[in-house]
C-alpha cells in the first residue's frame, strides 16, 4: 500500500462527497485533526466543500469513517469513469465488487447495482458500464455520484449492525443476522443507547442465529469478540456525532479471526436536534398520601353534568368536600361554596370540571389558594386546536406562578380507594388493592375500573394521566413507587414523549416494584417509508418493547395478561429464577404444565435422588418419580401437606412452585387451599396457586386470594404470566437463576 494512501483517500472521499458537505462537515473535523494533509490542503479541500447539504454520506466517506474507529474495512476507491475503474482495479488488487454510489438506491442488488468476482482491469471497466446501465434502467431519477471498486471479502457469516434515531428514545443500536435477506429473517436484537460492551454481548446471544457464531455443529466459532469490539466502536461513533441520525452497515462479514465492515450506509442531518432526558421535575406534593380535603369547581345538582357525578363518587371521602359553584348554596347534601376563596378551610386537592376558557382563572384561584394539586377534568385543549394550546400555555403559566401541580387537562382524574375517593366521573368505585393502574386512556379505565370488581381485583390508586401538561406518567411512577400501599405497577401507554426520561425514572423503580405495561398503537404503517434496512427493523414498536424491557419492565399483550402478571407479583414479588416444580393430583394438567414450561421458557428441575426418595416415603409407589410430580388421583390433603413438607426441606433446589388441584371424590379442596396458605408462608419461593374447576373451588380459590396468592383457574395462563416475568426480570442467561438487582430506593 503505498505510504501516502490515507491522504489520497482523504482526497477521493472529500472529492466525491461533494454533495454532502454540510452534514458531515462535522465527522471529519477529527479525521482531519489527525490526518496527515498540510493545513493549506486542509483548507482547500474545505473550501470546495462550503455549500454541500445532502445527507446520505458516500461509501467511500463512510469507509473512512469507520477507520477513524478501527473499524476494518476493505480497500477501496470511488471512480467516475470506466478507465478510471480499470486502474483502480490494477491498484488494489483482485478479486474485487463493483458496487453503484446513489443515495437513492437502497436496495443496491435489487437495481443491478452491485458485480462480484472482477478478476481483471478490463472486467473492472465492462462491470462500470453495466452497473451504470442496470441502475439507471431501474432507477431512471437516481442520481449516480460514482461506482466504488473494492476488495472482495472472503465468505464469512454475514451480519448487520445498523443506529437509528428515535424521536421518543433517542439513538439505538441494531445487531441481526445479515445479508439480502435481513428483512425476511428479522432476527434482530435493539437496545436504546448507551451500552456496555457486557450488553452488546448479550445481544448477540439473544438472537436466533447466535449458533452460527459459537460454532453450529462441526463448524468453527466465529470471533465474538471481534464483533463485540466492532460493534462499540460503531456505538462510539454514533454517540460521538450527534448530526449521524441513521446507518447500516449490511454485511459485517464474521470470520474465526476478526471481522470486516462492508457497505456503509450513513445518513446525516445537522439540523435535528438529539433526543434528551429532561431534568425530573419536582415531586408530587406528600399530600396525595393523605388527602383530608378536595374542592369541586363546577359542582352541579344537575345529574347529566361532570361535577354532579364526581361529588357524588366522592360522598364517601371521609375528608372535607367543597363543592364550588356560584350559583348553588348547596349540592348533594354539602355546603356549597361561591369560590375557592370562599372555603374557609385548606384545599389538598381541586378538581375542575367546568369549561376549558374559564379554567386558567380558577388555576390562579387554586395558587392563591396554596392547592398543591389541581385536576384539570374538563376536555378542550391542546387536542382541539391551536387555541386550546394557547390555554393550556395560560394554565400552565398559572400554575408555575403559584407553585401547584397539574393532573391533566382532558383527564379523567383518579382514585385511590382505601382513602375512599374518586375525583373521577366513572360510574362505579374500585376496591382497594396493592395494584396501581395508570392509564394514558379514560375509556380503559373506566372498562377495567368495571370489569375488576367481579374480578375481585383491587387498586391502590387508578390515575388518568390526559394531557401531561405537567404531571406525567414518569411522576405518577415516582409516586406509586413511593406508595406503601403499592406492590406493583401496570401502565396503559399510547405514546412517550420523553423516552430518555421515561426510561431514566422507570430503571430506578423496577428493582424495587414490578411495573409492567402494556402498549397500544403497533402499526407497520411508518416503517413502509424506512430509508434503510436499520429503519425497517427497528420499527417504533420494536424500539418501544426494547426501551421496556431495557429499564426492567415487563411488557405484555393484553390488559388479562397485564393483570395476572401484577397480581402474582404484587403477592410473591419477583421470583429468584425459572426453576420450577410442579405438584398435581392429575396426570393429564402434570403432562400439559410440561409443554406449558417448555412454550414459555420456565425450566422444570431434575430432583437429586436423595430428594426422589424422601418424595417415595410420603408418595404412592406409582407417583411418577419425576418432575412434575404426579401424586395421583387419590391424592388427599395428607398427601398434598407431605409433599409440600419436602419440598420446603429442600427449597433451594427451587424458585417456583406450581400447585394443582382439581375436584375428586377424595380431594378436600378447601383444605388442600389451606396448605397450600401454610407451604407459602414456610417458603420464600412464589408459589403459583392452580386450582382448577367449578363450583367446587370457589372457596378454595377466596382462601388463596385472602392469604395474597394468587391462583389461575386454566394452567396455561399461569404458565404464561411465570413466564412474561421470568423472561424479562430473569435476563442472566449464563446464570442458573434469575438475576434481578438487589432493591434500592427508587
Amino acid at each position: 500500500m503505498p505510504r501516502d494512501f490515507y491522504p489520497v483517500m482523504l482526497v477521493a472521499f472529500w472529492y466525491h462527497a461533494r454533495f454532502h458537505m454540510k452534514s458531515i462537515k462535522k465527522i471529519l473535523a477529527g479525521i482531519f485533526a489527525q490526518s496527515s494533509l498540510t493545513p493549506h490542503r486542509q483548507y482547500h479541500y474545505r473550501s470546495n466543500l462550503a455549500t454541500m447539504s445532502r445527507t446520505l454520506l458516500s461509501e467511500a466517506a463512510g469507509y473512512e469513517l469507520l477507520k477513524h474507529y478501527n473499524i476494518p474495512v476493505p480497500r477501496s476507491a470511488i471512480v467516475s469513469t470506466a478507465e478510471e475503474a480499470g486502474r483502480a482495479a490494477d491498484g488494489i488488487g483482485f478479486p474485487l465488487v463493483a458496487k453503484i454510489v446513489s443515495p437513492q438506491v437502497v436496495h443496491k442488488s435489487d437495481a443491478g447495482g452491485v458485480i462480484t468476482g472482477i478478476m481483471s482491469a478490463a472486467a473492472a471497466e465492462n462491470a462500470f458500464t453495466a452497473i451504470t446501465q442496470n441502475v439507471r434502467a431501474a432507477y431512471p431519477e437516481a442520481e449516480i455520484t460514482g461506482i466504488i471498486i473494492e476488495a472482495e471479502q472472503k465468505p464469512g457469516l454475514e451480519l448487520i449492525i445498523g443506529g437509528k434515531t428515535d424521536p421518543s428514545f433517542g439513538k439505538v443500536i441494531t445487531i441481526g443476522m445479515g445479508g439480502t435477506l435481513v428483512e425476511l429473517i428479522r432476527d434482530v436484537s435493539i437496545r436504546i443507547l448507551p451500552v456496555s460492551d457486557d450488553e452488546i454481548r448479550t445481544m448477540i446471544r439473544s438472537l436466533g442465529g447466535y449458533p452460527l457464531i459459537a460454532g453450529f455443529r462441526h463448524a468453527a466459532p466465529r470471533d465474538e469478540a471481534a464483533l463485540v469490539t466492532i460493534t462499540g466502536a460503531l456505538v462510539r461513533m454514533f454517540l460521538d456525532h450527534g448530526e449521524i441520525r441513521e446507518f447500516d452497515i449490511n454485511p459485517v462479514i464474521l470470520y474465526d479471526k476478526g471481522g470486516c465492515a462492508v457497505d456503509a450506509r450513513i445518513y446525516t442531518d445537522t439540523e435535528a436536534e438529539p433526543v434528551l432526558a429532561e431534568d425530573p421535575e419536582p415531586a408530587l406534593p406528600d399530600s396525595l398520601f393523605t388527602i383530608r380535603s378536595v374542592a369541586v369547581v363546577g359542582a352541579s345538582q344537575d345529574p347529566d353534568k361532570i361535577g354532579y357525578a364526581i361529588c357524588r363518587n366522592m360522598l364517601g371521602f371521609p375528608g372535607a368536600l367543597y363543592p364550588v359553584n356560584p350559583k348553588s348554596p348547596e349540592i348533594l347534601g354539602k355546603t356549597a361554596y361561591p369560590s375557592l376563596a370562599a372555603i374557609p378551610g385548606p384545599v389538598d386537592v381541586a378538581v375542575i370540571a367546568i369549561p376549558a376558557p374559564g379554567v386558567p382563572a380558577i388555576v390562579e384561584d387554586a395558587g392563591k389558594k396554596k392547592c398543591p394539586l389541581v385536576v384539570i377534568v374538563s376536555s378542550g385543549f391542546r387536542e382541539t386546536g391551536p387555541a386550546g394550546k394557547a390555554l393550556e400555555v395560560q394554565v400552565l403559566a398559572a400554575a408555575q406562578k403559584f407553585g401547584c401541580r397539574i393532573m391533566g387537562p382532558n383527564c379523567l382524574g383518579f382514585m385511590l380507594p382505601a382513602q375512599g375517593i374518586n375525583t373521577t366521573f366513572d360510574s362505579v368505585s374500585p376496591r382497594p388493592g396493592s395494584i396501581a393502574f395508570l392509564s394514558q386512556s379514560g375509556a380503559i379505565i373506566t372498562t377495567i375500573v368495571d370489569w375488576s370488581l367481579p374480578e375481585e381485583i383491587g387498586f391502590s390508586a387508578v390515575i388518568s394521566v390526559g394531557n401531561q401538561l405537567d404531571l406525567t406518567f414518569e411522576d405518577f411512577i415516582r409516586w406509586a413507587a413511593a406508595d406503601p400501599a403499592t406492590n406493583a405497577i401496570i401502565l396503559y401507554v399510547e405514546e412517550i414523549k420523553n423516552g430518555r426520561r421515561f426510561m431514566d425514572t422507570v430503571s430506578r423503580i423496577t428493582p424495587v416494584k414490578p411495573v409492567i405495561v402494556l402498549k397500544s398503537g403497533s402499526s407497520q404503517i411508518g416503517q413502509k417509508a424506512a430509508s434503510s434496512h436499520t429503519g425497517s427493523l427497528a420499527g417504533s414498536e420494536m424500539v418501544y418493547q426494547a426501551a421496556f424491557r431495557q429499564a426492567g419492565m415487563i411488557p405484555v399483550r393484553s390488559i388479562r395478561e397485564a393483570f395476572q402478571a401484577a397480581e402474582l407479583l404484587a403477592s410473591e414479588g419477583y421470583p429468584n429464577g425459572t426453576r420450577a416444580v410442579v405438584i398435581s393430583n392429575a396426570g393429564g394438567f402434570a403432562v400439559l404444565s410440561s409443554d406449558y414450561a417448555e412454550r414459555f421458557g420456565i425450566r422444570l428441575v431434575e430432583f437429586p435422588d436423595a430428594l426422589t426418595r424422601e418424595l417415595d416415603a410420603v408418595l404412592p409407589p406409582n407417583w411418577s418419580r419425576a418432575n412434575p410430580i404426579d401424586m395421583v388421583g387419590d391424592s388427599h390433603p395428607d398427601r398434598y401437606a407431605k409433599t409440600f413438607d419436602v419440598m420446603i426441606q429442600h427449597q433451594d433446589l427451587w424458585d417456583i412452585a406450581f400447585v394443582i388441584t382439581v375436584p375428586t371424590a377424595i380431594a378436600d379442596p378447601i383444605r388442600i387451599a389451606n396448605e397450600i396458605v401454610r407451604f407459602s408462608t414456610h417458603t420464600h419461593k412464589m408459589i403459583v396457586g392452580c386450582m382448577i374447576g367449578g363450583d367446587s373451588m370457589k372457596t378454595p380459590q377466596r382462601i388463596l386470594r385472602e392469604a395474597h396468592i394468587q391462583n389461575f383457574p386454566d394452567l396455561e395462563d399461569a404458565f404464561r404470566a411465570v413466564g412474561n416475568i421470568c423472561q424479562y426480570t430473569c435476563r442472566n442467561t449464563d446464570a442458573p437463576c434469575g438475576c434481578r438487582p438487589k432493591p434500592r430506593t427508587p
